[in-house]
């Protein structure tokens, strides 16, 4: 089998004291045909997360000119992460959230071809200290992701999920300021496969979030809104290649895997 490239996205701003433990965490060699990068999204950091970031073993600093916010960071590095050969990319908070050490399990619907995107549910999983108004937040923002796209969704708002190849071509996000809604909102209107799988969560111990009740709630309900509002295509479609089908998004995806098929023989 072909090696292919899984890509961690780690956007980052201002999280030197979280973000080594998240990138030595990551699983570098669970999989024989897997290679594993982590890329970090450097979003206007002031304090030593790059460098923190580098002796923790990243294998590659992107860096926004500005500080642009965390929608356009996780949009430029799923976006580097395509253009650089990506097979697959995982993108994980830098606040150690997440469990990182999780990222296999995370990536399994995808080597299986059971999913195209992959989201990591805490409600699924186990939850440690998070508030009980942002609980209701996050069930509240479910909901309504429920409602626009008539499935269940169990977490909405994970900060750590995962992408095909052709799920990355084809991601759209218009929101500069998060990422959370419009992402699944787009994917799912396109007609690719999701997937939920538990994942462990704790409340970070070091850093400071973003989120602000009330500015959260001024700018990603119209988000929501323009991308309801925006015509998709369906972004998977069957095509033909040398004597084989591929659900792919665009004729380039086909020839991408059929190559790497061919290569692997």
């Amino acid at each position: 089998m072909a090696e292919q490239i899984l890509y961690i996205v780690i956007p980052a701003r201002n999280e030197e004291g979280a973000i080594g433990e998240v990138i030595r965490k990551v699983p570098r060699s669970f999989h024989p045909a897997v290679h594993v990068k982590v890329m970090v999204v450097d979003d206007g950091s002031t304090d030593r997360t790059v460098e923190v970031a580098r002796a923790a073993g990243a294998d590659d600093i992107y860096t926004m000119p500005t500080n642009t916010g965390l929608g356009a960071a996780v949009r430029s590095g799923l976006r580097e992460a395509y253009e650089r050969g990506a097979d697959y990319a995982v993108m994980i908070d830098a606040d150690n959230e997440y469990p990182a050490e999780q990222i296999p399990e995370l990536v399994a619907p995808l080597l299986d071809d059971e999913a195209d995107y992959v989201m990591g549910s805490r409600f699924m999983g186990t939850i440690k200290g998070m508030k009980v108004h942002r609980r209701w937040g996050n069930y509240v923002f479910t909901l309504i992701q429920m409602i626009l796209l008539r499935r269940f969704i169990y977490d909405g708002q994970s900060g750590m999920r995962a992408f095909s190849r052709a799920a990355l071509a084809d991601l759209e996000i218009i929101h500069d300021y998060n990422y959370a809604q419009v992402m699944t909102l787009n994917l799912v209107r396109k007609g690719y496969r999701m997937k939920e799988i538990p994942i462990r969560y704790q409340v970070r111990t070091t850093g400071t979030s973003f989120i602000r009740f009330w500015a959260y709630l001024s700018k990603v309900i119209p988000a929501i809104w323009r991308e309801m509002r925006r015509p998709v295509h369906p972004g998977i479609r069957r095509t033909a290649k040398g004597g084989r089908t591929f659900l792919v998004s665009t004729e380039a995806e086909a020839d991408y895997i059929y190559n790497q098929q061919k290569n692997a023989k």
